[in-house]
């Protein structure tokens, strides 16, 4: 099984739009460490999550070198690093990108979340990712025009007006 280590944001945006199995759906089992877990507090991401069986937390031990990347990036973000380097995880589900660049210099395999909702249309478990985008810009994601437009290139949705 494929070892998925997912941050806040993906978590909470996909929750938001009631996509969260998607997670379920495409990767099987997903990892989170304890510090995304606390960051989670609103509903119905914390609810879902915490009653979730599929949703595994990890416990991140205090000196396994948190500390070198702490200055720009989130607790939660350097424990989804660190944890992924630690048990050798196959993909990263972050939508920051500082914490991008940062695992992708370590040589780790990165994700967001509109890379979930192009996979989750290309082996069939939504029809239009479109829709899906522009619930998340309405909710508070940020996703800029230039990513917007390039995910929908993509997903074969883009219709230029």
């Amino acid at each position: 099984m494929r070892k998925v280590i997912v941050n806040t944001t993906p978590i909470i945006a996909l929750a938001d739009i009631g996509y969260l199995d998607l997670l379920r759906k495409l990767y099987g089992e997903i990892l989170i460490p304890e510090a995304v877990l606390s960051e989670i507090i609103s509903e119905p991401a914390h609810t879902l999550v915490r009653q979730s069986d599929w949703i595994k937390v990890k416990k991140v031990p205090a000196q396994s070198g948190k500390n070198s990347f702490s200055t720009r990036l989130h607790a939660g973000e350097i424990e989804v690093i660190t944890l992924a380097q630690e048990c050798g995880a196959d993909l990263l589900i972050l939508d920051d990108n500082m914490a991008k660049k940062t695992a992708k210099y370590l040589g780790l395999t990165v994700t967001g979340t509109m890379g979930v909702l192009l996979r989750a249309k290309k082996e069939g478990h939504i029809d239009k990712v479109k829709p899906l985008v522009d619930r998340l810009i309405a909710d508070g994601l940020f996703i800029s025009s230039t990513v917007r437009e390039y995910v929908l290139v993509q997903a074969g949705e883009y219709n230029r007006r």
